[in-house]
């Protein structure tokens, strides 16, 4: 049957694990033409955060991280290591919000990023004393993934989004955003249409990439070793020459900061 919206989430599966200098792209290739689903033309990659991190050498042993005093008195107030505040103060523009009592730290990444802890993570990550940054500029990590890609398939048009896990406010449970784009638009803008009642939308616009990202955590969870999802059927148009910084809401519009 065609005719009817339609798309296809399939995760990619058969990819080692990855560790620094590693050529993802290839890998990514590599696998999706092993399972029997080679890239083509239209498809979406979405690529988890921490591959890209680990491929970029974004693991830091925090071991060798000096905390500095204020660092220092922050953890000794929410009970953390004194470590691993310094380097959550290192990767932030800002501290958003603290819960001393329970050790939360939410924090604005330099990319302008609102999450907790500036997005440092130890989860899949081997050693007890090692911990993940964010890459540091996630855009051209998307963009860097798309041009390999496209020369290793003799030119396929292949959209990019690198996602991570982040919590959301009014809301419990966490939810995969798009921290990172190249070649996919950002948002649908339903502003000035109508809708099936014939009425004109005054907001409504939606968060293509974030959809994307959020869809695509179906298939590659968290503890399963599939850091790749192949979204096919999607009509996505180009990304942003800003990549994600257009999706980043303006201070000045911002109510709850």
């Amino acid at each position: 049957m065609s005719g009817f919206p339609r798309i296809e989430i399939i995760g990619i599966t058969g990819i080692p694990e990855i560790v620094e200098g590693d050529d993802l792209s290839k890998m990514i290739v590599d696998a999706a033409r092993d399972q029997g689903t080679p890239l083509v033309d239209k498809d979406i990659l979405v690529v988890t955060q921490k591959v890209v991190s680990k491929s970029e050498g974004r693991l830091v042993n925090i071991n060798g991280v000096v905390p500095s005093a204020f660092a220092s008195q922050l953890a000794a107030d929410m009970g953390k290591d004194a470590r691993l505040v310094e380097l959550v103060l290192q990767e932030s523009r800002s501290i958003v919000r603290m819960d001393v009592d329970r050790g939360v730290m939410i924090t604005e990444t330099k990319h302008g990023f609102v999450c907790a802890n500036a997005g440092i993570d130890a989860s899949n990550v081997p050693g007890d004393d090692w911990v993940c940054l964010l890459p540091v500029d996630s855009d051209r990590s998307a963009r860097g993934i798309r041009q390999a890609i496209a020369a290793l398939t003799g030119g396929a048009e292949i959209g990019i989004v690198i996602s991570d896990t982040f919590g959301r406010a009014w809301r419990e449970g966490h939810s995969n955003f798009a921290i990172g784009v190249a070649g996919v638009e950002l948002m649908k803008d339903y502003r000035g249409t109508l809708d099936a009642n014939d009425r004109e939308l005054k907001a409504t616009t939606i968060a293509v990439v974030d959809e994307l990202a959020a869809a695509a955590e179906m298939v590659t969870a968290k503890a399963i070793n599939v850091p790749v999802a192949l979204i096919r059927g999607y009509e996505h148009g180009t990304s942003s020459p800003e990549g994600i910084k257009p999706m980043i809401r303006e201070r000045s519009r911002d109510l709850f900061r």
